[in-house]
């Protein structure tokens, strides 16, 4: 009896011990490369979109491929699990302070100060920013009268209006219903940041979307009938959000790859390419994964390669994108090089029968 009595403790105290924060994070090394080394972040913090297994994908191909030190950041529970709807959790933020660039897909994050304040050095510092898909609504729900008050989406655009060059405003194509093929700009053929890469498509809709003056649109996204690459361009006419003039969905295409440089109050110059695309089934398509490595490459000023080599480093099969659809129980270990991901991937959905593409839009008209 005495001796299970300190057996019982000893295992209590060691499941209420806190998780360091580096086991929240995983971390792979650099191999040789052109990267030399330099530390790319991944911060990984969505409800929908896969963040949390796309991301992972993209820093094991950045390291092992092109010589990158990269660590992925993840949305946790106290305990340490993968949670992408605790949108205060950022785990082990001490990593941003030797970061030399930044991925992100973020939605709707509301972390607490210091996180925020070791973000926004980074962002002052100049640090260039590859942006995907609902980065452009990366934060909400500060308060009123809080120091991070202006970076809410809904606060004239907040961070992603500021920094990015757009927020949220609406699903342009059907989601779920309505994929997107990659229309690269005539008069950027030749920009580095489209080397190597002669398709793209992606099974997330079009997001209605206006880059400001000082960008350059790179891609845009043609709406097509259904999910599927070989579908046609849809062909159907639609309001803008911003001001109610209606227009033909693909009469242009929406912008879905532009590049800024976002000047900073204090000098600083950050290199920002945004895509609206990015969720971890559109990362099975090679183009987009090289646009993000070659993204990586531009905003940290080095030569792009004629086509970089974006192959799988281990075994990638997403979940599609969804609201609580991410894997359950998973921790930042389960992402180490040479693993295989625990847990079932969220499937495709059937497309409805009888229901026509605008009423089954409808079922989701609240996902953003």
């Amino acid at each position: 009896m005495t001796l299970r009595t300190p057996l019982a403790l000893l295992i209590g105290l060691l499941a209420l011990s806190p998780v360091r924060a580096q086991e929240t994070s995983v971390s792979y090394p650099a191999k040789s490369g052109a990267g030399q080394g330099k530390h790319i972040v991944f911060l990984a913090g969505d409800e929908e979109y896969r963040s949390e297994e796309g991301l992972p994908m993209l820093a094991k191909i950045l390291s092992q491929r092109h010589g990158f030190k990269c660590t992925v950041l993840f949305s946790v529970d106290p305990d340490g699990t993968i949670n992408p709807k605790s949108s205060k959790s950022l785990s082990n933020p001490a990593a941003l302070d030797t970061a030399d660039a930044i991925v992100m897909l973020l939605r709707f994050r509301a972390w607490p100060d210091e996180d925020m304040a070791r973000f926004n050095k980074l962002l002052e510092a100049g640090k260039p920013i590859v942006a995907l898909r609902t980065s452009t609504h990366a934060f909400n729900g500060f308060p009123k009268g809080s120091a991070w008050e202006s970076w809410n989406y809904n606060n004239q655009g907040g961070f992603g209006k500021r920094v990015l060059g757009e927020t949220w405003l609406t699903h342009w194509g059907r989601h779920k219903v309505e994929a997107t093929r990659g229309q690269i700009e005539p008069s950027q053929r030749g920009n580095p940041l489209l080397r190597g890469i002669t398709s793209i498509f992606g099974d997330t809709d079009v997001y209605e979307a206006y880059p400001p003056p000082d960008a350059t649109v790179l891609v845009r996204g043609v709406v097509l009938k259904a999910l599927t690459p070989d579908a046609e361009p849809a062909d159907y006419r639609k309001a803008r959000s911003t001001d109610k003039t209606e227009q033909g969905v693909n009469d242009p295409p929406m912008a879905v790859a532009w590049t800024r440089m976002n000047k900073n109050a204090n000098g600083t110059t950050n290199r920002i390419l945004t895509t609206t695309m990015g969720s971890a089934t559109d990362l099975e398509n090679e183009g987009m994964r090289r646009l993000v490595v070659n993204g990586v490459y531009w905003g940290l000023g080095l030569d792009v390669p004629q086509k970089a080599n974006v192959t799988y480093v281990d075994e990638y099969v997403p979940s599609f994108y969804g609201f609580d659809g991410f894997r359950k129980g998973l921790h930042a270990s389960d992402f180490e090089l040479g693993k295989k991901v625990p847990g079932v991937p969220l499937a495709k959905p059937a497309p409805a029968a009888g229901r026509g593409g605008a009423e089954r839009a409808n079922v989701y008209e609240n996902e953003m």
